[in-house]
């Protein structure tokens, strides 16, 4: 694809609409969707979407510097008109559910997949709220555009003038049924997930990690086997290794992106065995699931899984 305009919606943020090389149309999407870019380093990363899912000419993301990262944000915040990217996708893990009612919980560039799905919302003539946090209004990314859906709908806590929000009040706030969404740093994420047993019962969490959080109820990585549903063939994994880096043994060209349990591009389809689940691409609900694993973080439970490869 062809970086076709750049724009900075914020401070520390970068724009891009992103357009076919070929000027076919780009691929269908949902709200929640993000896209892997291909930076012309080599390095890959995952953004969210924006924009509208019906305009099949380009694809909107919006993408933060982060000086003290691996070097992707740097080098999109580098890229210009004319420049050339590859993309992979789109996938979708964090998808609008079906709910009575939406709540929004943003942090700073964690805004980004909330724009296409409050216009869902809206479109189903769904009630939501949006509870958008950052460290300053400069810092915040499509403010102005967001506080025109009013006040009674969209509140907005820049720290620097604010201070953080009442969480609690918000969640315990929210109608039975409520799907609450949550996006942005590990902090704000652990806040929102920690609270919701108390605060917001009455509701769903769906959460999406733009960053691997340390998992303290993971286990101790044991040695294990994997073995290959079409072939028989049985993959060894060390306690130090990971699941994927041991099947790269019998399959060197397995997709896989972030390697963070983020992304959910390396998934594999699980014929027996279960899953220790270390990923953050199945929510709080779909944990228990035995068909499917991640296995650039997830491991077996017991000695031996059989995945479709």
């Amino acid at each position: 694809m062809t970086v076709e305009a750049v724009d900075r919606p914020a401070e520390g943020v970068v724009g891009l609409r992103l357009v076919p090389v070929s000027g076919a149309a780009t691929e269908p999407w949902r709200p929640g969707a993000h896209i892997d870019l291909v930076l012309p380093s080599g390095k890959v990363r995952q953004y969210s979407l924006h924009g509208d899912p019906a305009d099949g000419s380009a694809y909107h993301v919006a993408v933060l510097q982060d000086p003290q990262g691996r070097g992707g944000s740097v080098e999109v915040h580098g890229l210009s008109v004319g420049d050339r990217v590859t993309v992979r996708g789109p996938r979708n893990h964090f998808p609008l559910a079906g709910a009575p009612a939406f709540l929004f919980v943003a942090g700073g560039i964690g805004i980004v997949p909330f724009l296409p799905m409050i216009e869902e919302a809206r479109r189903r003539g769904t009630p939501w709220r949006l509870l958008y946090v950052g460290r300053s209004r400069a810092s915040m990314a499509f403010l102005p555009r967001l506080e025109r859906y009013g006040a009674e709908r969209v509140f907005v806590y820049p720290r620097d003038v604010t201070g953080r929000p009442d969480l609690t009040a918000y969640l315990s706030a929210a109608p039975a049924g409520t799907a609450v969404y949550c996006c942005g740093p590990d902090g704000l994420m652990r806040a929102v997930e920690e609270l919701m047993d108390t605060a917001c019962p009455q509701g769903v969490l769906h959460l999406e990690r733009f960053a691997a959080a340390a998992d303290a109820a993971a286990g101790e990585n044991l040695p294990f086997e994997v073995e290959l549903g079409s072939t028989g063939a049985v993959v060894g994994v060390r306690a130090d290794q990971s699941a994927l880096d041991a099947l790269r043994q019998e399959a060197p060209a397995l997709t896989a992106s972030c390697e963070d349990g983020l992304c959910g591009s390396c998934e594999l389809r699980v014929l027996r065995g279960t899953p220790d689940h270390r990923d953050h691409v199945l929510s709080p609900a779909e944990r228990g699931r035995t068909d499917v694993m991640y296995p650039c973080v997830s491991r077996a439970r017991g000695g031996r899984i059989v995945v479709d490869l």
